[in-house]
């Protein structure tokens, strides 16, 4: 499954940058673990910027999250492990 993001310019940076590794979003699209997702960049008035990221969700936990809330791990496609 394939899930398309929309994420403030600020975040956006640092998941580029590679010092934000997760996400955490209300869990309304039933997020697994293997999907994939596109955030794509908005900026301060909520226009899309024309930048993307594809990342694939390499973990999942609602540990001390609101109610129906995650929190994902994200990789780059290719970064995961082989089994």
């Amino acid at each position: 499954m394939i899930h398309e993001l929309k994420i403030q310019s600020e975040y956006f940076l640092a998941v580029i940058n590679k010092t934000k590794t997760f996400e955490i979003r209300k869990n309304d699209r039933d997020f697994k673990v293997g999907d994939k997702i596109i955030l794509r960049e908005i900026d301060s008035r909520g226009r899309y910027t024309g930048r993307s990221a594809f990342r694939n969700i390499a973990y999942i936990t609602d540990y001390a999250q609101q109610e129906n809330y995650v929190v994902m791990a994200i990789t780059e496609l290719g970064d995961e492990e082989d089994e």
